[in-house]
């Protein structure tokens, strides 16, 4: 069984906390897009990341000294966002360490798929970022299956928590023998479902935690998740998708 997840924007550089263990498995194709970016005008560069002039002029800072072989963060501690904040990585206990290493992997525009001690610098580089490499039209074209290849060399069963934007990296090239199961955290509103973007990535990050503290291994040990007020949805849920409902009125 293998989890993935989303990248975040924010990133940071820490390289005391933790050494980094291996270089990211595609780190070729990184290479090859760390040299067209850097080959871009910073114009160019603003419009692709769709950011204002400070978060640009960062990451021109960073583009222009990147090194993707030295003074690396492991990427589950590179990122920042509200996943990776209540996924709490920080304060985990070697076994959940273990545990993340050997189940999780990390999708990203940039390095592809990570593994949590993989080697990262910051970078930004969204997947549907409007970026032609090649004869390839975007990233999606440019990744091709690559990511899936390597997800499916691993494991016949993959649980999902990255969003729609990444997540198709890998739902569009499952071969019928991989198990595909997507987790959808919702609440109740006027009689429909609805998904709310904090509470989903809070929910995600939290996920991945009690999977590690739980050491999970079968996804129907998932349906017993109960934190941030989430309850499995037994009567809406089915093989291939998992909804946990939010008690919204339970504080």
């Amino acid at each position: 069984m293998r989890i993935i997840i989303s990248p975040a924007k924010k990133m940071n550089v820490d390289t005391d906390s933790l050494p980094w263990r291996d270089l990211p498995v595609l780190l070729p194709k990184t290479e090859q897009l760390c040299t067209q970016l850097q080959g871009m005008s910073d114009a160019e560069l603003k419009k692709l990341w769709k950011c204002n002039d400070s978060i640009a002029a960062l990451n021109i800072q960073r583009l222009q000294n990147m090194d993707l072989h030295s003074r690396l963060t492991p990427a589950v501690l590179a990122y920042e966002g509200i996943q990776y904040q209540y996924m709490a990585p920080g304060v985990f206990t070697g076994q959940a360490f273990a545990y993340v290493q050997e189940h999780l992997r990390i999708l990203s525009g940039f390095y592809g798929i990570l593994k949590p001690f993989d080697g990262v610098t910051p970078y930004r580089l969204e997947m549907q970022a409007k970026l032609r490499v090649g004869e390839c039209k975007d990233l999606y074209a440019y990744w091709g299956n690559s990511l899936a290849k390597v997800l499916f060399a691993e494991t016949d069963c993959i649980v999902n928590l990255a969003s729609k934007e990444y997540s198709i990296c890998i739902s569009k090239h499952l071969p019928a023998n991989v198990r595909f199961i997507t987790c959808i955290f919702g609440e109740k509103k006027d009689g429909k479902i609805i998904e709310k973007g904090t509470m989903c990535k809070m929910a995600r990050g939290e996920m991945v935690r009690y999977m590690a503290e739980n050491r999970i291994e079968e996804p129907e040990q998932l349906k017993a998740f109960d934190r941030l007020n989430y309850r499995f949805d037994e009567n809406r849920s089915d093989d291939k998708l998992f909804l946990f409902i939010r008690d919204a009125t339970g504080g």
